[in-house]
């Protein structure tokens, strides 16, 4: 971390954007493109959408705040490098008759945690160098 703590709000941003896309997901209804769950009916798929996202945010708030700063980092660095790939995966799928992620707010969610991501890992980088 820097003295000013710009890597913790940079990763702070990137969760938070993340999280708030996970709640647009659900009006987008992101679940009709998910293996699993676009197969069942879009009543019980959303409710079961919403519903695992209780363990995976579990698990994320566990190892962002992990005890260990080795797990904490490589964490962080893992969280960016999805954030990046999963604007990669949206990208991919913007041509699909399922894919509602069009809008100015759905693009600025999913675009700015990937650039939040992308600017946490070179801090991140740039703090490992000078440490």
């Amino acid at each position: 971390m820097t003295p000013d703590g710009t890597d913790d709000w940079t990763f702070y941003a990137v969760l938070a954007l993340l999280f708030a896309h996970e709640l647009d997901a659900v009006e987008r209804h992101e679940w009709r493109l998910l293996p699993g769950l676009r197969s069942l009916d879009d009543g019980l798929a959303g409710r079961l959408f919403v519903v695992l996202h209780v363990p995976l945010f579990l698990v994320l708030f566990r190892l962002a705040t992990h005890p260990s700063p080795r797990v904490r980092r490589r964490f962080r660095l893992a969280l960016d490098a999805f954030a990046v790939a999963h604007a990669v995966l949206h990208r991919g799928f913007r041509d699909r008759p399922e894919y509602e992620f069009e809008g100015t707010t759905s693009r600025a969610l999913i675009r700015g945690a990937a650039l939040a991501g992308l600017v946490h890992l070179l801090l991140s980088e740039r703090t490992r160098r000078t440490a």
